[in-house]
């Protein structure tokens, strides 16, 4: 039952972490931005990240009866925040070779990974969670029957899954096509730059094709690996990209937004391509 339970919260707290960082990012950005690394309305970091709290603040004798000072627990919540921040970053970008967010031109950063200003935001916010979020839920657990949490777990388990392994799957092969991208641009860009000597106006010409061929590769992908696209902020491709001053993540972007805002004629002229599942 305690299993099921500390489940059902961390979908719950996925779920608000993924209201909260769509939010923030919609008003940032001034369009709208559905986050999160899963296709779900979910961010499992924050649900993780939650749940770890409520057990850190229940098992350890020291830190458990809410008498705890203010500064103490943002601490421990900005600390904490931290790190979790920087291992999922690490994570995915050595499993999928993309970042979902970099902090490098924010003060005060650590490899892009995280930051004090957003690290001591988190602190805030854990301050918040652990002193009123946690105590709201415990006075809801008295109310609920344990096969109520069972078979809720059941069922988010189940979706859950199911989503992670959709996620996977279009992942492994969006980073293929993206790697394919990477690979096209680099024998063009090598043979523009091969003709600079000759014909200067080569480059430009060559370059404005791999710019022309990201709109093939963006229209084989599938609905999930466009969404995906639109939300991470780097790739790091094998090996290295002949031409930096384009970087494949803002090329392919680009091409969304175009094949988007082009409307239902230029769908239809691409309607025949197979997608990518």
């Amino acid at each position: 039952m305690l299993i099921a339970r500390y489940f059902t919260e961390f979908i719950f707290y996925s779920f608000l972490g993924w209201v909260w960082e769509s939010i923030y990012c919609t008003i940032k950005e001034k369009e709208w931005q559905d986050r999160g690394f899963l296709f779900g309305p979910i961010c499992p970091i924050y649900g993780a990240s939650v749940v770890a709290a409520t057990i850190l603040f229940r098992v350890i004798p020291h830190l458990r009866g809410g008498n705890l000072p203010v500064w103490v627990i943002f601490l421990i919540c900005m600390v904490g925040s931290a790190i979790a921040e920087y291992g999922t970053s690490w994570f995915l970008e050595w499993r999928f070779h993309m970042r979902w967010w970099d902090y490098s031109h924010t003060p005060l950063n650590l490899n892009g990974r995280i930051c004090l200003p957003a690290s001591v935001g988190f602190g805030v916010g854990g301050v918040v969670i652990v002193r009123y979020l946690l105590p709201a839920m415990n006075g809801m657990h008295a109310i609920f029957s344990p096969l109520v949490y069972e078979g809720l777990a059941l069922g988010l388990a189940i979706g859950f899954g199911a989503d992670l392994a959709l996620t996977e799957a279009s992942l492994s092969s969006l980073i293929s096509r993206m790697q394919d991208f990477k690979e096209e641009f680099n024998i063009r860009a090598e043979l523009a730059y091969d003709s600079v000597t000759r014909a200067p106006e080569l480059v430009n010409e060559n370059l404005e094709k791999v710019k022309g061929r990201a709109e093939s590769y963006v229209s084989r992908m599938s609905g999930l690996q466009k969404h995906i696209l639109k939300i991470v902020v780097e790739f790091q491709p094998v090996g290295k990209v002949k031409v930096p001053e384009i970087p494949i993540v803002t090329s392919l972007k680009a091409a969304v937004r175009r094949l988007e805002g082009a409307g239902p004629e230029k769908g239809k002229k691409g309607s025949n391509r197979k997608k990518v599942e």
